[in-house]
């Protein structure tokens, strides 16, 4: 790997770089889009990966929401379809509902001019204008993976003329519970060699172990501000209530939906408080302080050691040589009473030339901690705003709409034949405003039983398969909340 600078950007290369673009120096298809979207200038991340894109390479590309990587993998677009073949020549796969619409608006900005056709599907609405745009031949077609294996399935789409395969937000897409529809309709894609990209605001190992099952020899391109002292360590912290700390923890929870975390108090009743409350969230978590009998501490320690421990809540003196593997996130209920504490905390993500996450929950009279750990240890905190409710109504809304569409089509024709029975009741529940909290409970319900659930223990790692499974299926991925 290679390292280059430039002005409060470090950026991570692979093997045999490729020189970063300036706007002058584009093919003229693509200095034609950049002119209909107005930009002045290209950004870093559309200087840095847009060679790579144009010579066809398979890249997982690390940068952030906000850095200009969607005109980053449609600029390329331009040059590489052909407006005169009517069929799906690119497929971006994305999280969200709302991002398969802000893509889309972007790709008719940059695209649309020069003849390319674009459509975006999800799942939520209905099916009649995608099948049309789709049956028309759309060049691009931007979706979520649930939705995109729907329309395989009955074959309103086909991938036989496919050309780029981009992931948009892989560790959100993973996060939301797409991997089992990203599997299955890994069976669609063409069985030649496919250029695949991946872009992602984090490589923590299941995103990473991801990309391998997707893509052949992909090679890694990194962006990121300024300096971080804890290797591939994304650092967050959010100004919280301190009345309602713990609100504000299972909202982040709800939200990022880590595959696995450490979560650090600084006292055991702490500890224990922060346990209890996540146990009756209905999470499978457990704490670890030193008062704990040996006989639980062992147990506790047994889940850790054997990866089969959502998360776990303890203090630094309990956590203390502990190493639990894949680790996605550490999670700092309170500020450490010292400096030095929180790099250790920290650091015990993003392992192993993995990334992870860091987060703090801060209080404002706590702010001036954080400030000084990250003036002392120059790292880059990123203040974020905390999730509303509105915010985590809307993310857990779209993730259990993934799992039931993906629940729905495992359904045989006798199992759909059975549920009709009680269209004519789900109807009567959903009009009646005080029966709808019955359908809310079986939603919660399920949703609970899904994603909350213990983690499965970890498999045996097998080696990545090639950018196309073979007939007998792939194999399964590790990443252990996602369960059905």
């Amino acid at each position: 790997m290679l390292l280059s600078q430039t002005p409060n950007l470090t950026v991570q290369e692979p093997e045999n770089p490729l020189p970063a673009a300036a706007l002058e120096q584009l093919p003229p298809t693509l200095q034609a889009g950049v002119a209909r979207a107005g930009w002045a200038a290209l950004m870093p991340v559309q200087a840095q990966a847009i060679p790579y894109l144009l010579a066809q390479r398979n890249m997982m590309i690390q940068a952030r929401t906000g850095s200009g990587k969607t005109g980053a993998f449609l600029l390329p677009l331009l040059e590489r379809l052909d407006p005169a073949r009517n069929a799906c020549q690119a497929l971006i796969l994305v999280p969200t509902r709302e991002l398969a619409r802000q893509v889309h608006q972007e790709a008719e900005i940059l695209c649309g001019g020069a003849g390319l056709r674009a459509v975006a599907v999800y799942g939520g609405v209905g099916y009649g204008a995608q099948n049309e745009a789709l049956r028309q031949g759309a060049h691009i077609v931007i979706g979520t993976p649930g939705r995109v294996l729907d329309h395989l399935l009955r074959r309103t789409l086909s991938l036989e003329h496919l050309s780029m395969l981009v992931f948009d937000e892989a560790d959100r897409m993973l996060s939301m519970g797409f991997y089992p529809d990203m599997k299955q309709m890994q069976r669609h894609l063409p069985s030649r060699e496919l250029n695949t990209c991946m872009f992602s605001a984090t490589f923590p190992p299941y995103v990473l172990g991801t990309a391998r099952e997707f893509m052949r020899n992909p090679e890694f391109l990194s962006l990121s501000r300024d300096h971080v002292h804890v290797a591939d360590t994304e650092h967050i912290y959010y100004i919280v209530p301190d009345m309602a700390r713990e609100r504000s923890l299972v909202r982040l929870l709800e939200v990022e939906n880590p595959a696995s975390a450490i979560i650090f108090c600084n006292t055991k009743a702490h500890v224990h408080f922060v346990a209890v409350v996540l146990q009756r969230f209905g999470y499978d978590a457990d704490e670890l302080s030193a008062d704990l009998a040996q006989a639980d501490r062992e147990k506790v320690l047994a889940r850790v050691r054997q990866g089969t421990l959502r998360f776990l809540v303890a203090t630094d003196v309990a956590a203390r040589g502990l190493d639990i593997p894949d680790l996605s996130h550490v999670f700092q209920y309170e500020p450490p009473e010292d400096m030095e504490s929180y790099i250790h905390r920290a650091g015990r993500t993003g392992r192993a030339g993995a990334t992870g996450i860091a987060i703090s929950l801060v209080s404002r009279m706590e702010k001036p901690i954080i400030d000084r750990i990250a003036k002392r240890y120059t790292i880059p905190m990123q203040e974020r705003p905390l999730p509303s409710d509105d915010d985590v109504e809307a993310v857990v809304t779209e993730r259990l709409t993934t799992l039931l569409e993906a629940r729905l089509r495992e359904r045989d024709r006798l199992q759909s034949e059975r549920a009709r029975r009680f269209i004519p009741l789900a109807r009567a529940l959903v009009e009646g405003e005080d029966e709808s909290a019955i359908v809310a409970m079986l939603l919660d319900d399920y949703y609970q039983q899904l994603l909350h659930a213990p983690v499965a223990p970890r498999e045996t790692p097998t080696p990545p398969v090639e950018n196309r499974p073979s007939s007998s299926g792939a194999r399964r991925r590790r990443r252990p909340p996602r369960k059905r």
